[in-house]
């Protein structure tokens, strides 16, 4: 049960400290509320800069901030560490962990998990980025890779260790193969001995007809362009049949890789399951035009989690200016009916789109003005700094691009936790063979 004394004010509750709610926290510091955010972690995430450091571009403190930090001058608000397992629309309760929390209001904010289609023992094979730890585990993947390839002496073998499969042409894939095109080109180049880092083989991998589907089809094409100039193998139209331990099956072709990163799809929270409310084929709760569950004008969906239909009767995607738009609604019309108002439904403005493709690199969609090049490279940087959190990381964000864009090298290559599979080959071998590089 909640012991925390209760004012008499209304109870807001807000599951999840993403961008959606912590937007909806943000927004309701100096409402007549009592506020309650409940996360299973203690910090709120930048995912857009996650591929960095999966790359070793950045460091995870760079792109996380502490709740509490974040919202410690709120007086109304308290921060709980805990894991929500259920929701009680009915009654006005959250059951998260062993304790019963009491709302009148109540946003859930939950987010998306990776999707496979059906093919969830793919996921042991095939990573996707989510959290932090997806990010470092991936970082020390593609690390251990090249370590391990210094000492391989068999062919294929090294062949395989040496090619980076990235399924899925969306943002984040594309960002994340011109990444991993990026350390293996430039910063890795000249730091092994036994092998080439320049001849990693990098593909990507779309069903579609063509990468960035949300952009427009010349952006999209530059963007491709992009790539293969990084040495990018761009293969669209393609589908993933099969996925393990050596690679991925393309239908009948094959590309052996022991690092397979998954960009392909997303499934949203349990949130739909909770309420037992109508849910489209991705999990997401197919919400009211006041983004409130039907049945429940108390309860609001948000963010990934949430089916809204934007002017044109399609689903806004998932990405970061939906949520914060969603979040500010939804403060908005709690402080209203707080206070007795109401307002009209929630239309969402479309500030435009933005993905890099590497050093100098990128595509932006913003209205009527459409970029390629250097020039959306600058804008995509300026907007990814401008909407991090806290003046710290925004420095330390900005300090770490210009040395990699001078130096051409990634300060945070550290290979980092247990990887069973890798680190004991690599250890023994290192002891075995000293003159040959251990792990750092």
């Amino acid at each position: 049960m909640n012991d925390k004394p209760h004012t008499g004010r209304p109870r807001v509750v807000i599951v999840g400290a993403g961008f959606g709610g912590l937007t909806v926290a943000k927004a309701l510091a100096k409402a007549p509320v009592e506020l309650t955010v409940i996360d299973q972690r203690n910090y709120h995430l930048f995912q857009p800069l996650l591929y960095q450091v999966a790359t070793a571009a950045l460091s995870p403190a760079d792109i996380a901030s502490p709740i509490r930090t974040i919202l410690r001058g709120q007086r109304n608000t308290s921060v709980m560490l805990a894991k929500a397992t259920g929701v009680d629309p009915a009654s006005g309760a959250v059951m998260a962990d062993d304790r019963r929390i009491p709302f009148d209001y109540l946003v859930l904010a939950t987010g998306a998990r990776h999707a496979y289609f059906g093919h969830d023992d793919w996921e042991a094979f095939a990573k996707g980025i989510k959290t932090i730890d997806d990010a470092t585990g991936l970082r020390r993947r593609i690390l251990l890779a090249f370590e391990r390839a210094e000492f391989e002496t068999d062919p294929e073998e090294r062949r395989r260790l040496l090619t980076f499969a990235v399924v899925g042409g969306g943002a984040t894939g594309v960002e994340m193969a011109g990444a991993i095109a990026e350390l293996a080109g430039k910063a890795l180049a000249t730091d092994f001995r036994s092998i080439d880092p320049t001849q990693a083989r990098v593909v990507l991998v779309e069903a579609g007809p063509r990468l960035l589907p949300v952009f427009e089809e010349h952006l999209s094409e530059a963007a491709q362009r992009s790539l293969e100039e990084l040495g990018v193998d761009v293969q669209v139209s393609t589908s993933v049949t099969a996925c393990d331990e050596n690679g991925v099956s393309l239908g009948d072709r094959r590309i052996e890789a022991r690092t397979v990163v998954w960009a392909a799809g997303m499934q949203a929270s349990l949130a739909g399951q909770w309420l037992g409310a109508e849910t489209d084929r991705v999990g997401r709760v197919r919400v009211a035009p006041d983004l409130s569950v039907p049945g429940y004008p108390n309860v609001f969906v948000i963010g990934d989690t949430a089916h809204v239909l934007d002017m044109d009767g399609t689903p806004l995607p998932g990405v970061a200016p939906v949520a914060k738009q969603e979040g500010k609604y939804v403060a908005r019309l709690i402080e209203a009916r707080v206070a007795g108002g109401d307002l009209p439904s929630f239309r969402y403005r479309n500030p435009g789109s933005l993905a890099t493709i590497g050093r100098k690199k990128a595509v932006a969609q913003f209205r009527r003005l459409r970029l390629s090049g250097y020039p959306a490279w600058w804008f995509w940087s300026v907007a990814h700094i401008y909407f991090l959190i806290g003046f710290r990381n925004r420095l330390a964000v900005t300090m770490n691009w210009a040395w990699t864009y001078v130096s051409f090298q990634r300060g945070t290559r550290l290979i980092t936790g247990p990887d069973p599979g890798l680190d004991q080959d690599v250890l023994r071998t290192a002891i075995t063979k000293p003159h040959l590089k251990g792990v750092a």
